[in-house]
């Protein structure tokens, strides 16, 4: 499977764009407040569950990447990583609480692996630029996996010493790989972003160019 990451990963991930994360947001307060339990796209009838929390930039774009995968039964937006307890979004804004704008994953393992979830993580945002995904910038945006558990984070680690020792990106990897040590949702109006807002600037210009790249790419792996 890593193998074939490097044929398409570059051709992804390298999105530039002058509008960031941040200045939509104010806007949309009132135009979001639908839950991401409701508007998720889609259910798995499976029992057995398991959770991913990765941070790879604007939450909005990583949101909408996932909730097309086959498999996938939930994700949420939230934060990770910092100190302060039920931080805000703008409290996360200032970069004083140490926390990363992340998306929570819930998947059923029978249909879908935490590899395959690495993979479309991989391949989706620049893990090699540090704080910073196009021109959304500060350590809210770092790339990271938050592992649940051990063999996650073997395999976490794996892949990022397999890409870095391939060289598949023309710099090293800075993902940060941690334990997730807590997990705040966020507010309501980031929850389903994409799906409510697509015509937002940020939607057109950044989501909706990574989102008709990744579709191609992965095409075998997406919902129906």
């Amino acid at each position: 499977m890593m193998r074939k990451i490097s044929a398409f990963i570059l051709g992804i991930f390298t999105l530039s764009a002058s509008v960031s994360c941040g200045q939509s947001t104010e806007n949309q307060k009132n135009k979001g407040m639908q839950t991401a339990e409701k508007n998720n796209l889609s259910a798995s009838t499976s029992t057995t569950t398991a959770q991913a929390t990765f941070g790879a930039g604007c939450f909005w774009c990583v949101e909408a990447v996932f909730q097309r995968l086959k498999g996938v039964i939930k994700v949420q937006s939230g934060y990770a990583g910092g100190t302060v307890k039920n931080p805000t979004y703008r409290e996360v804004c200032t970069g004083n609480t140490g926390h990363a704008e992340v998306c929570q994953i819930t998947y059923d393992p029978t249909q879908i692996t935490f590899e395959e979830l690495l993979e479309v993580f991989w391949s989706t945002h620049d893990p090699t630029t540090l704080n910073r995904q196009g021109a959304d910038e500060g350590t809210q945006y770092r790339s990271a996996v938050f592992y649940h558990n051990d063999e996650q984070r073997q395999l976490a680690e794996a892949w990022k010493a397999k890409l870095n020792a391939e060289k598949v990106f023309p710099k090293p990897i800075v993902t940060e790989i941690s334990a997730l040590s807590n997990f705040y949702p966020a507010e309501d109006y980031h929850q389903d972003y994409y799906n409510q807002n697509g015509y937002q600037p940020y939607c057109q210009i950044v989501i909706k160019p990574k989102l008709d790249k990744f579709t191609k790419a992965f095409k075998n792996k997406l919902k129906q």
